[in-house]
């Protein structure tokens, strides 16, 4: 029987949420030497010039997040994360997704993101849903190895 999941708009700023956050930041630290640099402000991820998005299990456990953030006139997409236990479930294709919509539906044209070379997995995702390669932007524009893409978002998207 499949586990039955739900995303919920969390505050950035709550405990739930921090918490993912710094398990991002510790797989960070494991892949890369160092937790990522950005600076991110709670207030960023609020409705209407941003979101933050948590996945919980059956049981109301956290698994997995993500957001956005207003980057001039794009939306940036920040924390996609899900826990090792909940992995290889299509959990974050329904985070980039439900990023997509809320993005979308605040009216921005386009997400766009930064990632690494150490993130495989992710790169591949972002490939597989879309998203091209995007001119650097943001803390690590001029970083070695940095990956910057970005994705169109149209009325289209059935998220």
């Amino acid at each position: 029987m499949a586990v039955q999941f739900t995303l919920s708009r969390t505050p950035y700023s709550s405990p739930v949420a921090r918490a993912l956050c710094d398990e991002v930041q510790a797989e960070y630290v494991a892949r890369y030497g160092a937790g990522d640099m950005t600076e991110l402000a709670d207030a960023e991820f609020d409705p209407p010039n941003g979101d933050f998005i948590v996945v919980y299990d059956e049981s109301g456990t956290a698994v997995g997040c993500g957001g956005w953030r207003s980057h001039g006139e794009d939306a940036e997409m920040k924390r996609v994360f899900v826990r090792a236990s909940a992995r290889r479930q299509g959990l974050a294709k329904r985070i980039v997704a439900a990023v997509e919509a809320s993005a979308a539906a605040a009216g921005r044209k386009r997400l766009i993101l930064e990632t690494g070379p150490m993130q495989p997995e992710a790169v591949a995702m972002y490939a597989l849903l879309g998203y091209t390669p995007v001119p650097a932007f943001g803390y690590y524009s001029e970083a070695d190895g940095s990956i910057h893409l970005g994705k169109e978002l149209g009325s289209d998207n059935p998220y």
